[in-house]
Parts: C-alpha cells; structure tokens; sequence
C-alpha cells in the first residue's frame, strides 16, 4: 500500500486530531486508549486560539485530546458520573472520526468519544519512552509483554537499545 499524508498533518497540531486517527486507521489500529488524566488547561492555545480546555492525557504515547462539551459528557458517565475532571484517570476510551462535525458555518471532521466505553482493558502501548524505565527493572521483554502491547519494530528497538546500555 502506497504510503501517503494527510493534507492536515502540514498544521503541526500539538492535541490528537482526526489526521492523526487517519494514520492509526491507515495502519488497521484499533482506536481504543486510555486516559492517564485529564487536566484543566488555562490560557492553552488550542487550533490557533487562546482558551481554557479540559485536556486527556493517555497511557500510550499518542497526542493529548482536547475534551469538547458533547466528549467530556461521555468521560463523566465513565468515571461513574463524577463531573470533576480529577477523577477522569484509567479509563478506557473508544475514538472515532465523525465526518459531520459543525465548525461555525462549515462541517469538517471532528474526534468524538463513542459513547459505548470499551469492554476488555486494552494494554498500553511499550515505546521508547518507557525503555530506560524498564531496563532500570531489568525487565525483559516476556515480562513487558505481560502489561504492554509491542510492536515488533519496538520489540527490536528495545533489545537494541539493551545492548547499547549493558
């Protein structure tokens, strides 16, 4: 399959857009994280725009995801209807692309929540990030496996990266 680019990834978003779920989809990813925390965010820009936002962070090493009203309504049912945004931590999401999202006059695509949450806990995913943590617990990466997804380019990365730091 010819590797191609999203017209929108030329932006440079720094919070999980519907691009950045168009390379996950492209790569048959499933679309289920788990948000780590969510924090309110003051004076952030967000799309070029100054403003106060309530914004996840996951487990797996994906962008942070801007919470709108319609998203932050679905996290609170998930998180046994609690509306404090502190209480938002290891909860399993479904994202999905809605192609009828309103932007003022427009309709463009948008990331919306699937209001159904998830049944089985998907593991995070192992990256980089994570392998001076893990080497410091000499942890192999059978063990890794037990708690992470790994991908086999990481997987080769990490006994790479095993070698150089022994």
């Amino acid at each position: 399959m010819e590797n191609k680019t999203h017209y929108r990834k030329v932006f440079k978003s720094d919070h999980l857009g519907s691009a950045d779920l168009e390379d996950y989809i492209e790569q048959k990813k499933v679309l289920v994280f788990t948000i780590k925390e969510v924090k309110q965010e003051i004076g952030v820009m967000v799309a070029g725009k100054k403003g106060n936002h309530n914004i996840a962070y996951f487990t797996e090493n994906i962008k942070p995801f801007v919470l709108n009203a319609g998203n932050s309504k679905i996290v609170k049912s998930f998180a046994g209807g609690s509306p404090f945004v502190e209480d938002w931590k290891n909860i399993s999401i479904e994202l999905y692309i809605d192609e009828n999202v309103r932007f003022g006059k427009d309709i463009v695509c948008g990331v919306r929540i699937r209001s159904t949450q998830p049944k089985e806990k998907i593991k995070p995913e192992f990256s980089e990030l994570l392998f001076a943590k893990a080497k410091t617990a000499n942890a192999t990466i059978e063990k890794i496996k037990k708690t992470y997804n790994v991908t086999l380019e990481i997987e080769k990365l990490y006994a790479e990266y095993g070698k150089e730091t022994a």
